[in-house]
C-alpha cells in the first residue's frame, strides 16, 4: 500500500476522501453505515443549533457506539459511558465546546466523563470544529511519520492533531477549492488505509 500522507496530488487526496463512505459500508458492520451518516451529516448541525453548545448522553453514547464500530469495541467502556449523568454530559460538553479552538482544554473536559478518553472526545469536537479537532484514530495515525507507537492519551492526540492540522493546510494551499479540514485529511487517510487493506487481501 502506497502511502498517502507523502502524496502531494490533490487528486489522490479527493479520490480517498470520496471512497469514504464505501470504506465504512464495506465494514458491513452492524448499524455502522447509520451512524456514520448521523455523525457526519446530523450531529455537527445539532450541536450549532444549541445555545450553548451541548452534547446530550443520547448523542455521547451513539458517538462512542460509532467510533467503536469504526475501531474497536470495548463494552466496559460503553457501559460506563451510559452510566454518565445526563446533566454532567451537558455541563461538561457545553464548558468543552465553549473552550474551542484551544487544542487542549476541550479535550480534557470532556475526558473527565465515564468512559470517555481522548479518542471519544476528539470525536465530538471534532464534529463541531473539524478544522481544529481531527477524529483520534490509530489506523490514521500509524500513517502518520515519527508520532512513535500509538497512546490514547492527551499528549499523543495533540501530536497527531497538530501533524493533521499542517497536512490540511498544505491540502489548503495546493487544492484551494476541496475546503480541507485536519478532520478531512484523517478521513481521507483512514479510508486509504481501509482500501489498501482490501487489496492486500
Amino acid at each position: 500500500m502506497g502511502s498517502l500522507w507523502s502524496d502531494d496530488d490533490c487528486a489522490a487526496w479527493a479520490r480517498a476522501l470520496s471512497g469514504y463512505e464505501r470504506a465504512i459500508e464495506s465494514r458491513a458492520v452492524s448499524r455502522l453505515a447509520d451512524l456514520d451518516r448521523w455523525y457526519r451529516d446530523d450531529l455537527p448541525g445539532l450541536l450549532a443549533a444549541r445555545d450553548p453548545a451541548h452534547l446530550t448522553l443520547e448523542e455521547l453514547i451513539r458517538v462512542t457506539e460509532w467510533k467503536m464500530k469504526r475501531g474497536a469495541w470495548r463494552a466496559r467502556n460503553l457501559a460506563l459511558v451510559r452510566g454518565n449523568d445526563p446533566d454532567e454530559v451537558r455541563r461538561l460538553s457545553a464548558d468543552a465546546l465553549a473552550r474551542i479552538p484551544d487544542p487542549r482544554r476541550p479535550i480534557a473536559l470532556l475526558a473527565q466523563l465515564a468512559g470517555v478518553g481522548p479518542a471519544t472526545a476528539s470525536a465530538v469536537v471534532a464534529a463541531a470544529h473539524p478544522a481544529v479537532y481531527p477524529f483520534f484514530d490509530e489506523d490514521v495515525a500509524a500513517q502518520i511519520p515519527d508520532l512513535g507507537p500509538v497512546a490514547f492519551t492527551l499528549p499523543y492526540y495533540l501530536r497527531y492533531a497538530a501533524r493533521l492540522r499542517d497536512r490540511a493546510a498544505r491540502l489548503a494551499a495546493a487544492c484551494p477549492a476541496a475546503g480541507w479540514t485536519a478532520h478531512a485529511a484523517g478521513q481521507a487517510l483512514w479510508a486509504s488505509a481501509a482500501c489498501g487493506t482490501r487489496r492486500a487481501e
